[in-house]
């Protein structure tokens, strides 16, 4: 078994059910992209960042914001020190291995952009100082799409910044029995222990990115974009920040079922994911159908390559 299956495995042992979900989140960190999972309350968001944190022995940071959460309270300060008379840099909760940015909608818009360059360079400035983030960094952004009061909307370039958005849902019976029995006279999450390290994960990162992309797939992913842009329903299509993540997305999932090479199959697998959130629908495509309906009808409308070089 490889090193991520047996990361899913480990999960699994606390976070109950969700195992497309599990992958998908694994397949984001293998990317070094980012997620926004957006579901009601009380769905195991927190516990899916924690549980993920624990199992690669990384650091676990979680802001939750409000509108009064300052710019400043997420990436840090410089402050007068009156005991050496000198300025010095506190560094904010965003240094980190997994942040979980709880209801970052309910942040301002300045604070909410604070994220911006932590997401897209993996360092940030205060004041005149630049601190470089600790490797892994995946930043787990949580949000209640069926809540609106108090709330600031995340702007689409943000929503882009992204590299996937997922819903948890609620658990079946059965997987809501298990959770019942697990967490009834224990806590799984306090016996968890890692089962990789940081750097082993840096070079799982590496290897993703060796993965082979034949022309066919890359010509299917450019397809797939172009319906996007060409679609009626949609106002807005895919960027070329969606078409790389099409890339890495793809390569991870070949990494994760032991592949040297890319299959249509793995960019079926992550292209809702990827593309349901930075897609935009024109007014008579969100009174008929929604992101998700769209993106199917883009997956069967466009050809899918036959023969792949391996």
């Amino acid at each position: 078994m490889n090193q991520l299956k047996m990361l899913a495995d480990n999960i699994q042992k606390v976070f109950v059910g969700k195992n497309e979900v599990t992958e998908l989140i694994i397949l984001s960190l293998i990317s070094n992209g980012h997620v926004l999972l957006e579901d009601v309350p009380g769905t195991g968001k927190t516990v899916l960042a924690k549980t993920l944190a624990k199992s690669v022995d990384g650091k676990f940071s979680r802001i939750q914001f409000t509108p009064d959460v300052l710019p400043g309270d997420v990436t840090g300060i410089e402050y007068f020190n009156p005991k050496t008379s000198e300025f010095e840099v506190r560094v904010g909760p965003i240094k980190a291995n997994i942040l979980l940015a709880d209801e970052i909608n309910r942040a301002m818009p300045r604070t909410q952009s604070s994220l911006l360059e932590a997401m897209a360079e993996g360092q940030v400035t205060i004041d005149r100082h630049t601190e470089i983030l600790p490797q892994p960094f995946l930043v787990i952004a949580t949000q209640n799409p069926f809540e609106s009061q108090g709330t600031f909307p995340l702007p689409d370039a943000q929503l882009d910044r992204f590299f996937m958005c997922l819903s948890l849902g609620y658990p079946s019976i059965e997987q809501e029995k298990e959770l019942i029995r697990r967490f009834r006279n224990e806590e799984p999450l306090a016996e968890l222990s890692s089962c990789i390290t940081g750097a082993e994960l840096l070079e799982v990162q590496a290897a993703a990115k060796r993965i082979e992309i034949s022309e066919p797939i890359e010509d299917y992913i450019l397809g797939l974009v172009s319906a996007t842009r060409n679609h009626p329903l949609c106002q807005t299509g895919l960027s070329p920040r969606a078409s790389l993540a099409l890339v890495r997305g793809a390569q991870a999932k070949a990494l994760f079922e032991n592949r040297s090479y890319c299959l249509p199959e793995d960019v079926q697998f992550v292209f809702p994911h990827i593309a349901a959130h930075r897609i935009t629908l024109s007014m008579e495509g969100s009174l008929t159908s929604g992101s998700r309906e769209v993106l199917v009808e883009i997956l069967s409308s466009v050809d899918v390559p036959v023969e792949i070089a391996r």
